[in-house]
């Protein structure tokens, strides 16, 4: 099956939606086209940007370049920005030369989505779609659901009744959350028959616990690179070091821990704007972004992985490490931490002192929580599975009479 993706822009060497159904659908011998514009990650946010400063894999590709990656073939095209929002320039030529069975967007809004839409009978593809947004990033979602004002207005014009368009085009919309589908839904206009909730997932094979002596081996010269004795527990978190992330916050938990006589270090991966602050608290390693790849083995040198705020697929990699994970409250997609985490009050630095506490006093617990994650990310969340599942929806599709 010649499958293609749309998206924005392609984050080479990270753990992404992006990066990981086009790997694992060609692993299933699908032929797999990613067409991206030529747009850094995170294009929206200047912030985002200056925090990968460094981090090749955000770079910008060249417009009209074509590659084998992975398995998969990476095209780019160019972009322009229409109405405020950035429209490929050529995907009709493109899909033309791919000539695709089925067409993915990665977005259930904006213009790949509404192209793909307005080409799809001429070319003969089936569309699906997806939602990645959840409510905590999305302050609509939020507000009480009778209220109509400007804001909610504009959202109808720019978001709801384009989206309904693109729904109508679809077989299929892929949320990643029960909150994804729930935004999708009320905000961008997909029709609730068409949502099917399926969660991101996480490559099994490379992030996995420490089970063999190399692998054990690998933790302790990890551990002693990084300064972490014997006695110490490791709290990691990974990802962006903004506001709304609030590393700081554990950070912030690890000193009142330390204080307290426990033996405790916090190791955060990323960068952003709170990384002097973080550095400023005794007992807490930062290092830059890395590639997926390198990640597995910093998740296996400790023994805790904690995101105070916004949800992260970080924490299924994590979890699929071994680790019990630490959450807010306001956590919608609790199937992430079912059995293998453990929730704390949204921003109240007591309640996430007192959790972790708990954790760092009791490695019967540690191993408990770490194990049941393992085990749940390899049966729930392997993107193998995750990948022929989807594989297998656009099979049905194709074999199926076309929606008017």
């Amino acid at each position: 099956m010649r499958i293609a993706i749309l998206a924005y822009t392609f984050p080479r060497g990270m753990g992404y939606v992006g990066n990981m159904l086009p790997r694992h659908l060609a692993r299933l011998g699908a032929d797999v086209h990613y067409v991206t514009m030529d747009l850094p990650h995170y294009f929206q946010s200047d912030q985002r940007i200056e925090s990968y400063t460094g981090f090749q894999g955000m770079d910008a590709m060249r417009p009209g370049s074509v590659e084998s990656y992975d398995g998969f073939t990476l095209h780019c095209l160019g972009h322009r920005k229409v109405l405020g929002q950035m429209r490929y320039v050529g995907l009709a030529e493109k899909l033309r030369q791919i000539r695709p069975q089925v067409v993915q967007s990665l977005l259930a809004i904006g213009w790949p989505a509404l192209d793909a839409a307005r080409l799809r009978r001429r070319l003969g593809y089936r569309l699906f779609t997806a939602n990645h947004t959840t409510a905590s990033v999305f302050p609509l979602a939020q507000r009480l659901r009778s209220r109509i004002d400007v804001a909610m207005a504009r959202n109808f014009v720019t978001r709801f009744a384009p989206g309904r368009y693109v729904s109508w085009a679809t077989d299929k919309c892929y949320a990643a959350t029960v909150d994804c589908a729930d935004v999708a839904v009320r905000f961008f206009g997909v029709e609730s028959r068409k949502v099917t909730v399926v969660p991101l997932g996480v490559d099994t094979d490379l992030f996995r616990p420490a089970a063999t002596d190399a692998d054990r081996e690998q933790r302790r010269t990890v551990r002693a690179e990084l300064g972490v004795s014997d006695d110490e527990i490791a709290l990691i978190y990974t990802g962006q070091f903004t506001g709304a992330k609030n590393p700081l916050l554990l950070a912030q938990a690890i000193h009142r821990l330390r204080s307290a006589g426990l033996h405790v270090r916090g190791l955060f991966i990323g960068n952003g704007p709170q990384s002097d602050e973080i550095r400023g608290y005794q007992g807490c390693a930062v290092l830059g972004f890395m590639a997926n790849k390198e990640l597995p083995r910093f998740y296996r040198a400790c023994d805790v992985g904690v995101w105070p705020t916004q949800e992260s697929t970080s924490m299924l990699d994590a979890a699929a490490c071994g680790l019990p994970i630490v959450v807010n409250d306001t956590l919608k997609a609790v199937e992430r931490i079912e059995g293998n985490g453990l929730q704390y009050r949204l921003n109240d630095l007591d309640d996430l002192v007192r959790v972790l506490g708990r954790l760092v006093d009791s490695a019967e617990l540690r191993e408990k929580l770490g194990g049941t994650g393992a085990q749940r990310m390899e049966r729930l969340f392997s993107w193998r599975d995750l990948a022929a599942r989807r594989l297998a929806d656009f099979e049905a599709a194709r074999s199926a009479p076309p929606s008017t």
